[in-house]
């Protein structure tokens, strides 16, 4: 069968948005450093995106998605996947003259930089990137508009769930230093659910989502949280008049028929506390 789904990276969250799509039907075909880590049913290709133009196969393309990783954290490491490696790709496609009807860019809130907690931010927030990797993000998105008319961004909030521990990990040392930090977070099932969402929902998605959960939560009231669950020693109490940090709002995602199984961090952190 021709994959008519390209996805251009295939981590944990690209890999849970193609095997969604091949549930749906879709063949779908995975560019990777090492196509043996493509689960299947998808189709792996390997490539090097940070120094390689993908050699594709025929395609009949309907859905693209672009979920890179970078690592490490530099503005260098980012410039190479996530705008050179993206562009890469985008290439590839129009050698083949390959144009997809639906596509989305995963890229991240961290684009926004610093914010005053007492707003709570969405898409009509004007992003300032604080460092080097923030602004290669930045400009991903813009590259993304320019080659992809009718593309759908989709800035997504922390990332958790499915095997990621870091927190519990944290609460369970007593290593929760910041309870005054307001934190925002998207349980990875719901994060691949929205954009499998967005490219497959009958009416035509907008150009920009912030993809988040429900409620924005300062991090001492989540590991006070996770501490009970565990039997953990309790953490530092957050006091909302010290919030600092970044509040996000999901209403234009909700708007658009997304509903989150996990709609705060109580029922996203309840299966990995027990």
């Amino acid at each position: 069968m021709t994959p008519d789904v390209l996805l251009v990276g295939c981590g944990d969250l690209g890999a849970d948005v193609g095997v969604r799509l091949a549930a749906r039907g879709h063949s779908v075909l995975a560019l990777r450093r090492r196509a043996e880590l493509v689960p299947p049913p998808l189709q792996g290709l390997s490539v090097d995106l940070t120094r390689n133009q993908p050699e594709l196969p025929p395609l009949d393309l309907a859905y693209l998605v672009v979920a890179l990783t970078a690592r490490p954290r530099t503005e260098e490491s980012y410039r190479a996947t996530y705008v050179d490696g993206m562009v890469r790709a985008l290439d590839a496609l129009a050698d083949a003259g390959q144009v997809a009807r639906r596509a989305v860019l995963v890229s991240s809130t961290g684009v926004f930089g610093d914010l005053d907690p007492g707003v709570l931010a969405d898409e009509s927030t004007t992003p300032s990137p604080a460092d080097g990797p923030a602004r290669m993000l930045l400009r991903a998105e813009e590259v993304f508009r320019e080659r992809v008319p009718g593309g759908t961004v989709l800035r997504l909030s922390g990332l958790y769930g499915r095997g990621s521990t870091r927190l519990v990990d944290q609460v369970r040392a007593g290593a929760v230093t910041d309870p005054n930090r307001w934190t925002n977070r998207i349980h990875r099932d719901d994060a691949a659910a929205a954009v499998v969402h967005l490219l497959t929902n009958d009416a035509a998605p907008e150009a920009l989502y912030v993809g988040t959960d429900d409620e924005p939560a300062l991090l001492g009231d989540v590991a006070a949280h996770l501490a009970a669950q565990l039997g953990a020693p309790a953490p530092p109490a957050a006091d909302a008049e010290l919030g600092h940090g970044k509040r996000f709002s999901n209403a234009r995602l909700r708007a658009s028929g997304w509903v989150p199984d996990f709609p705060t961090y109580r029922e996203g952190y309840a299966a990995r506390a027990r």
